[in-house]
């Protein structure tokens, strides 16, 4: 046998688990002239674990702590997503026998942390956080681009998710562009999401899947402003001021992917999860956390000055930023 083609059964081997149900003499003769290197691996298997990412416990193991200390440190001006993502990862994870997979929305302007949060979650399921084979990237206007190739579309995005999941039950899907997305294209997969045991022998109810969508920021801005205007704390903003709204204006919208989409329509997305508009001070905090995650010392004075030279709105009052913490990284790199 080859090098690479016996390295090559010797990773499907372990990775699928199928070394453990296995005797040593089983797997010898499974490989055959590999058997000296086959029994060095089979006793020595944490090792082989360590150093090739496989869909087991060493590699996606769940850290609440971790999950909750980076919500609370590094997400900021967003209450309503903090809570409703903590408690959904917190209890699908321990939840040894779910009836579906978790289906989360995120909705709101740029720059308001949708995509910073799917690194959160990934950094905390997976030791390779979002680099991990096991967690899956679709963009809109890159992956589907055309309109007139929708049909093909649907069946590749098919196979591609089953085929993830067949290799880990543990998957983590992401689709980002919602809103830039070809209208009934993410239909094709809504029996994955549904509550299925196993569909064609394959379940699909350990898996995550979470979509990215600017569609619904308007109204969230819109209730946000109206909370400011009246003097009142964004903090309080509550779910229920913005859920209903937010799920019908997605539901509605003729050039969001999620225009009248069965995954609304049949209730298959378990958090519609509204992300606020980010006034100065937390644009402030978020340069204050770039210093840090880039190793220097936070300095208030850069950070004030990162802030103010961003555009805000409404143009009158100049409560929230445009673009939220977006610019953050390449304008700080300009002030120090």
């Amino acid at each position: 046998m080859q090098p690479r083609k016996r390295h090559v059964l010797l990773w499907l081997l372990f990775c699928s688990g199928m070394a453990e149900a296995l005797e040593p003499i089983s797997t010898t003769i499974a490989v055959g002239m590999a058997a000296a290197l086959t029994g060095i691996l089979v006793k020595n298997r944490n090792i082989f674990y360590r150093f090739h990412e496989c869909c087991r416990p060493e590699w996606i193991s769940f850290n609440e702590t971790r999950l909750k200390t980076d919500l609370e440190s590094k997400l900021f001006g967003q209450h309503i997503a903090s809570r409703i993502i903590l408690k959904a990862v917190n209890g699908f994870m321990y939840n040894d026998n779910p009836k579906k997979p978790l289906v989360l929305s995120l909705h709101g302007w740029t720059g308001t942390g949708k995509t910073f949060v799917t690194k959160l979650i990934a950094d905390s399921i997976y030791a390779e956080g979002m680099q991990s084979s096991f967690v899956h990237v679709f963009t809109s206007t890159l992956h589907f681009p055309h309109s007139e190739h929708i049909a093909t579309y649907k069946s590749q995005l098919q196979q591609s998710v089953r085929g993830k999941v067949i290799n880990c039950e543990r998957s983590m899907f992401i689709f980002d562009e919602m809103d830039k997305m070809h209208p009934g294209l993410i239909d094709s997969i809504n029996h994955y999401l549904d509550y299925h045991v196993k569909l064609d022998g394959v379940s699909y109810r350990k898996s995550i899947f979470i979509f990215l969508s600017n569609t619904g920021g308007d109204g969230i801005i819109q209730t946000a402003l109206d909370f400011w205007r009246k003097g009142r704390d964004r903090k309080e903003i509550e779910l229920q001021d913005l859920e209903t709204t937010l799920s019908q204006s997605v539901f509605n919208d003729n050039k969001s992917g999620f225009f009248r989409t069965s995954l609304i329509d049949k209730n298959l997305v378990d958090f519609f999860v509204p992300f606020l508009p980010l006034e100065y001070r937390h644009v402030v905090q978020c340069a204050l956390a770039e210093m840090r995650a880039k190793r220097l010392k936070p300095n208030h004075d850069v950070a004030d000055k990162v802030a103010r030279d961003l555009v805000y709105f409404p143009k009158s009052e100049r409560v929230f930023s445009v673009k939220g913490c977006k610019t953050i990284e390449s304008k700080l790199d300009f002030y120090m």
